[in-house]
This record gives C-alpha cells, sequence and structure tokens, in this order.
C-alpha cells in the first residue's frame, strides 16, 4: 500500500471511530432533548465557536501554515524552525484570547447576528447567550489543538490529531446523560460539555509534540517573518477554505426565521453527511495538503500532479457511492438513528415528523457530497502553492449562489432549500477549481480517466437502483420496531456495499486504482 493510502486509512479508521461516537452522541442528544427550541438554542450556542474554529484554526490558518512549516522543514534548519513555532504559537495564542474575552463580552449581539430569528422569542435568546459564554472558550482551545495538528501532520504523525475529535463526542455524551439530570437546564450541560471537552483535546495532543522535540515554548512575535507570511496567507485563505463553512452558517441564520425545529433538522442532516465528509473528505485533505507542500517545496511538478490525480480517483471510487448510498437511504438513516417512537401512537424526542424533515434535508445535501469532498482535494492543490487569489474568487462566487439561491429555495421549500443551496454552491466551487487547476497545467489527468469514470459511474448506477428498489419510503420504515429498522438498515448497506464492489471487480477496477500515487 502507498504511504499516502496508507495514510489515508489510518486517519479515515480514527475519523470513522470518531464520527460513530458522534453518532451515538447525536442520537443521544436526539433521544434525551428532542427538536425543540432548547436544542436549537444549543445549536447556535456551539456552531459559533465551531465555525470559527473551521474557519481560523482549520481553514485559513491551517492552509498557511502547513505548506510555510513543510518549507522550514525542508529549507530551513532545527533552530529556525523551532523558532517559527515558538512565534506561530505564543503570537497565534494571544490573538486567540482576546477573541475569546471579545466574544464571551458579546454573546447578545453574536446570537443576534448569528440567530437573528430569536430576537422574538426572549427565554429561548437568553439560553442561547448563557451557553454561548460557556462555549465560546472552545475557540482558544480548539485552536490551539489545530495548530499542533498542524505540525504533527506535518511529520506524518495522522493519527494523533485523527483521534482527538473523539473526546469531545465522548464528554458530550457523559454530560448529556450524567451532568443533565443534575441542571436546573438540563440543555446546558451540552455546553458545560463543549468547554471541557476544549480542553481535555488540547491537553491529549501535547506529549506527542514532545516527543517530536517540537512542543512549543509560545513567546509573542509579531514581527517574526514566518508569523507575517502565516497571517498574509491567512487573509485570502479566509473565505477559500471555508466557504462551506459560512454557507452552512447562512443556513443556520435564515432558518431561524422558519419554523421551530428546522435549525435542528438542518443539523442533524449535515451531521449525517459529516460522516462520509470526515471519513473520506477530512481523511484525503489532511493528509494530501501536506504532501502536496512537500513536492511544491522539491520542485517536483509531476508529482504534485500526480498526487491530486490520486486523490480525484478517490474521488470518483469512494466519494461517489457514499453520495448516492447517502441519497437512497436517507429516510431509512434517519428512521434507524434518530427516531424515537413506535408505530403505536405518540412519540417522544425525536417524532416521525423530525425523522422526515430531516430526511429531506439530508437527500439535499448528499447530492453535494462530490463537491464538498472536491473542495477538499483541489483547493490544496492551491494553497500548497502558497497562491490564494484563484481559490479566493472562486469562493466569492460560490458564496453569491448559495446566497441567491437560499434566498430563492427557502420560501417554496423551507429548509430543504437551504441545504439544497449549499448542495449548489459546493458543487460549483469544486467545479471552478478543478478548472482552474487544469487551465494553469497545475493539474494534468492522467491516462485512462474516462475509461475509470465510465466504470465507476456505471457500477454506482447498479448499487443506486438495487437500494432504490429494495428499501422502500420513509413510512415504512417509521412504522418498524427499533430493532427491525437497524437490522434491516445494515443489510441494505451490506448489500449495496456488495453489489458495488462486485460490480467494480467484474468490469475490471482494481484496488491499484486507489493505491497508485
Amino acid at each position: 500500500m502507498s504511504s499516502l493510502a496508507a495514510s489515508t486509512a489510518k486517519v479515515g479508521s480514527y475519523t470513522l471511530l470518531s464520527r460513530l461516537l458522534g453518532f451515538v452522541r447525536d442520537l443521544v442528544i436526539a433521544r434525551v432533548f428532542g427538536a425543540d427550541a432548547g436544542t436549537d438554542a444549543f445549536f447556535v450556542a456551539f456552531k459559533i465557536p465551531n465555525l470559527m474554529r473551521r474557519l481560523f484554526a482549520e481553514g485559513a490558518f491551517s492552509m498557511a501554515f502547513v505548506p510555510l512549516l513543510n518549507e522550514y522543514t525542508e529549507r530551513r534548519n532545527g533552530r529556525e524552525l523551532k523558532d517559527f513555532i515558538d512565534a506561530t504559537a505564543g503570537t497565534l495564542g494571544a490573538v486567540l484570547l482576546v477573541v475569546t474575552l471579545l466574544g464571551i463580552l458579546a454573546a447578545p449581539l453574536l446570537v443576534l447576528v448569528f440567530a437573528p430569528g430569536f430576537a422574538d422569542a426572549p427565554d429561548q435568546r437568553d439560553l442561547t447567550v448563557a451557553m454561548l459564554r460557556l462555549t465560546f472558550p472552545y475557540v482558544l482551545f480548539i485552536s490551539l489543538t489545530a495548530f499542533a495538528g498542524g505540525i504533527l501532520n506535518t511529520y506524518e504523525r495522522f493519527g494523533v490529531p485523527a483521534f482527538t475529535p473523539v473526546l469531545l463526542n465522548l464528554t458530550l455524551i457523559g454530560c448529556a446523560l450524567w451532568l443533565a439530570p443534575r441542571m436546573t437546564a438540563p440543555i446546558t450541560a451540552l455546553a458545560w460539555g463543549v468547554l471541557i471537552a476544549g480542553i481535555a483535546q488540547l491537553a491529549f495532543q501535547l506529549p506527542f509534540l514532545a516527543r517530536l522535540g517540537l512542543l512549543p515554548r509560545p513567546r509573542l512575535a509579531l514581527r517574526d517573518p514566518g508569523v507575517r507570511r502565516t497571517v498574509r496567507l491567512m487573509g485570502p485563505a479566509l473565505f477559500g477554505a471555508s466557504v462551506g463553512q459560512l454557507n452552512l452558517l447562512l443556513n443556520t441564520i435564515l432558518a431561524s426565521f422558519l419554523v421551530s425545529g428546522s435549525i435542528s433538522w438542518l443539523y442533524y442532516s449535515d451531521r449525517l453527511m459529516e460522516f462520509p465528509m470526515g471519513l473520506l473528505g477530512v481523511a484525503l485533505g489532511t493528509v494530501i495538503l501536506p504532501r502536496l507542500s512537500q513536492r511544491h517545496a522539491a520542485e517536483d511538478p509531476a508529482a504534485f500532479s500526480d498526487t491530486l490525480d490520486w486523490g480525484l480517483r478517490w474521488l470518483l471510487l469512494l466519494g461517489v457511492p457514499a453520495a448516492l448510498g447517502l441519497l437512497v437511504l436517507a429516510g431509512p438513516i434517519i428512521a434507524s438513528l434518530f427516531y424515537s417512537g413506535t408505530s403505536g401512537g405518540a412519540t417522544e424526542g425525536f417524532s416521525a415528523q423530525d425523522a422526515r424533515m430531516t430526511a429531506q434535508s439530508l437527500m439535499a445535501y448528499a447530492l453535494g457530497l462530490v463537491g464538498f469532498i472536491g473542495v477538499k482535494v483541489l483547493a490544496p492543490g492551491f494553497y500548497a502553492r502558497q497562491e490564494m487569489i484563484v481559490p479566493v474568487r472562486i469562493a466569492v462566487i460560490a458564496m453569491a449562489i448559495n446566497i441567491a439561491a437560499s434566498l430563492i429555495l427557502m420560501v417554496p421549500m423551507g429548509h430543504t432549500g437551504l441545504a439544497l443551496a449549499t448542495t449548489l454552491s459546493g458543487l460549483a466551487n469544486a467545479a471552478l477549481l478543478l478548472r482552474g487547476l487544469r487551465r494553469a497545467s497545475i493539474y494534468r489527468p492522467r491516462p485512462g480517466w474516462m475509461a475509470l469514470l465510465a466504470k465507476g459511474l456505471g457500477a454506482n448506477l447498479l448499487m443506486g437502483l438495487t437500494l432504490y428498489l429494495g428499501t422502500g419510503p420513509i413510512d415504512a420504515w417509521l412504522a418498524m420496531s427499533g430493532g427491525a429498522r437497524a437490522w434491516e438498515l445494515c443489510l441494505w448497506l451490506l448489500t449495496g456495499g456488495a453489489v458495488y464492489a462486485a460490480t467494480l471487480l467484474a468490469v475490471g477496477i482494481r484496488p491499484r486504482h486507489l493505491l497508485q500515487v
């Protein structure tokens, strides 16, 4: 197995564990708290710091920092490398501390900005503000965690950062089950869980940095050349790396004007869409950026293009079937994982209507999964070369598409229209990135792509038809018992996977098509 494939498998396996626990977490939250004004308040209070984490830490900062770190590793001595890490840690920490304090003080204003629909619901607004003041320090701790993870990924210690999110899921599960019953406002236990998890995730990674001899001794160094270059690259990277998160944020803002539960429906469907995104998209993005940065630092454009080609083959052979499976199985998945009632009458927690509404938005998100993963593969093709202008322009176009489509589609389609707008934006983003890489001759497809594309799409078509004809409508799944739903879902997942794998083998697709770089 190639080193890229092995690294992707390692990240994917830990991400699978994290996503499985994430499902357990969301299942616990759905069963304990349901989908109401309280959960809407928590999801807004968590989404704001989580968005900032993805924008600044895992988004723009990682895209700017990792290529520079590779440059220091390849072209500088150990002392210069350590000075760069120390200066970046101290400056980043100081900025994050100021941002965190401002965020806590401005919590009422942030809630009105990010969920303006709460203005007419004072109790819900006040609850959101109180929880946001608990969750906002998460920005500080998780951003420093992402900084540590960037160093570990550069040295191909991919497993530690990939495992770290497990701690968030375990903490939230524990708080929902143990802490919530002991609190006057049970939902606030989740906000405490976010804060505790941020501290735990940072503490977990520090010993591994120490083993590499790269544990930072932070120092404030605003004039350090490496820090200044990182800041200059971060500015334009902000839009390019984070357009998907900004689109989801827009969904939250607009959904706050829709019927109660809309934010929660979008949250649960987004979380399910994030499963294949994390398993494949995040894994690919995690391993491909350091490798592309190394190829660029080594001035090897052919190997650079081949690395992008390898990522796109994974997108075709694994990303497309994941998207199609999520589209066809949206209803069965939602019913099996979250529905807390039976066919016999009244339900508690996550209702049949919640299941139907969440399935609709999940189907809309699934249509764009290929685009979302594609951005994870293609955007590093520019960032690894420290070229920021093209992906920023493309991100602005994608953002405009999302805004226009959201305003048009939310009226007739409600929350589903918002999810579909995000999908259209993601597909446009990926398509324009691919066109930009091809026009600049940064990416040159290897021979045999058309045949591979035809065979892959044919196998997907057969798998999709099998699942569509066999699973039936969501109401049939809602009428089953919980055990029957779980059994049927596992059966169809295995059936779909077997049909797809057998078809690929029959048309000549072999593991080497994924392993060769």
